[in-house]
């Protein structure tokens, strides 16, 4: 076994790829070893670390040092001074509060975070099973294994209030009991990473973070419900999560974590992995199915439901990614220790994206029922250039917008539907005064109108005459009536939609209309966009 005195973890995360991260681990690498310092430090590409607006991103231990928006340039100075000497290279460690030595395990600006679901992400080599496995990894499936009945696992689960954390919010435990009740010689456990929603990629960072704790929340699903067979359904686009996952199924099954009798327990369990063709309703669960059966992504009439008949007419479970990821530290620490976080209504963590007019962008994991002026201000960082907030879109572009007179409303899902909003997928975009509410709706609308899959009419027209109103109104076009008529054809659309789909596409225009009714009706009555962004 080698030691070393230090580590340097490099964000491998897909914003900081994109921002050149693989040069700096490269360029590392050839520094320390040009230096004589391979013997005692070690480079290591991680997974996302949180700051994604900041990459590329380092984190130098035991010091527990962050560099951000590091260069190529930069790497001979951070190796001369840091590594070598032991010297903070503070030109790189960011501005105030960011400023001095940063310690990753607790940014000023991220210091209220919980990580469960992010556990590993950013802490290990998601490529490496065995630092998984000193993290703890795959203990959870070995003591369901040979601790616990598949009974006793679906209790645990339901006992810590788990909900599905795709956007659904249903009972985790009691979504696997359909299927454990079920009789049938097959069953399916399906992992639904599809991530769709505009501005969502948590999904993609945990995958990429942290696979094995996916492959091993999925065995313990499997061997809870009596399921032998699992598929992952990764969006065709996330290229490097694809990659990871598939060497984690190597490895997992070189080492018996996968296959057949899995530590001798006779229980067996294989993941196969599928790739999406990128369209946004394979995101529903049903959808989802149709498009791993080879056909068109396309929901379906229920009842009968997946955890009954589901894929290849099968009981199936589908869950998404975060859900499944918090089903490891679960079965492992108990119900009542996951209950510790959250609220009593919504146990946990949620783990969110922010996006948009906010200082710092990224991926975080919060505790459930956290408000939003916490996020913002406290973590985010608050809105730049000096602007005022305005409005923050909660669960990505299906979800609802909410003014600044609702900062303080708890983020969980329970307490954001009472306001015509929904936590679902943790999506967060922060939008500031400069922007057209009516503007936003017609992007908004556009994208649903172009991602229906047209099966089912309420869904298939009414997301183009959504469209169609908007638009007009945007032009200076619009007319009296034509808000009552966008608000009664969101009200039908919401009760007849086959799909999530139709029925979550007017909760952005319902709470507009709601909370920012005066943009429209000036667009309307006054031929005038608040804002000079409509050009009318």
């Amino acid at each position: 076994m080698e030691f070393y005195r230090s580590h340097v973890l490099v964000c491998g995360g897909t914003p900081c790829v994109l921002e050149g991260c693989k040069g700096v681990r490269d360029a590392l690498i050839a520094e320390v070893k040009r230096r004589g310092l391979d013997r005692e430090v070690k480079v290591v590409e991680t997974g996302c670390l949180g700051p994604c607006d900041l990459g590329p991103v380092i984190v130098v231990y035991p010091e527990g040092t962050l560099y951000q928006k590091v260069r190529v340039s930069d790497v001979p100075e951070i190796v001369e001074q840091h590594l070598l000497k032991g010297r903070v290279v503070t030109r790189l460690v960011g501005e105030a509060p960011q400023a001095g030595v940063v310690k990753y395990e607790e940014p000023t600006y991220l210091g209220v975070q919980e990580r469960i679901v992010l556990r590993n992400c950013g802490v290990i080599d998601p490529e490496s099973i065995e630092e998984y496995i000193a993290r703890d990894g795959y203990r959870a499936l070995a003591k369901c294994l040979t601790e616990m009945k598949p009974a006793d696992v679906i209790e645990a689960v339901k006992k810590s209030g788990l909900v599905g954390r795709g956007g659904a919010a249903f009972p985790t435990g009691l979504k696997w009991s359909f299927t454990a009740n079920a009789d049938a010689d097959q069953k399916y456990i399906l992992c639904n990473a599809d991530e769709g929603e505009p501005g969502t990629f948590k999904d993609r960072l945990i995958l990429e973070g942290d696979p094995h704790s996916i492959l091993e929340g999925m065995a313990i699903a499997g061997y809870a419900v009596g399921a032998n067979k699992g598929f992952i359904y990764v969006r065709g686009e996330y290229v490097l999560s694809i990659e990871r996952l598939g060497k984690a199924i190597e490895q997992a099954k070189a080492l018996g974590l996968l296959g057949s009798n899995i530590f001798g327990s006779g229980f067996s369990f294989d993941v196969e992995i599928r790739k999406g063709a990128g369209a946004y309703v394979c995101g529903e669960e049903t959808g989802l199915i149709e498009s791993i059966e080879g056909k068109r992504g396309e929901p379906r009439i229920k009842p009968p439901y997946p955890g009954t008949e589901g894929l290849y007419g099968k009981p199936t479970v589908v869950n998404n990614v975060e859900t499944i990821a918090n089903i490891p530290p679960i079965l492992l620490n108990g119900p009542d220790w996951f209950r510790q976080f959250g609220t009593e209504r919504c146990p946990g963590t949620k783990v969110f994206t922010l996006t948009g007019d906010i200082t710092n962008k990224g991926l975080i994991e919060v505790p459930m029922g956290i408000t939003l002026r916490r996020v913002i201000y406290e973590i985010g960082g608050g809105i730049p250039g000096g602007r005022e907030f305005k409005m923050a879109q909660t669960g990505g572009t299906s979800g609802g917008c909410l003014p600044k007179e609702l900062l303080d409303v708890p983020m969980d899902y329970f307490t954001l539907p009472e306001h015509g909003s929904a936590l679902g997928s943790g999506a967060l975009l922060i939008m500031d005064d400069s922007h057209c509410i009516v503007d936003i709706a017609e992007c908004f609308m556009r994208f649903f109108e172009h991602e229906s899959c047209g099966k089912c009419t309420p869904c298939r027209e009414g997301t183009a005459r959504l469209h169609e109103i908007v638009a007009k109104i945007a032009r200076g076009e619009g007319k009296p009536g034509d808000l009552e008529l966008l608000d009664e054809l969101g009200s039908v659309m919401q009760v007849s939609s086959l799909c999530g789909l139709g029925q979550a596409a007017p909760v952005p225009i319902k709470t507009m209309l709601k909370y920012f009714r005066d943009e429209f009706e000036a667009h309307i009555n006054d031929r005038l966009c608040p804002t000079g962004t409509c050009g009318i």
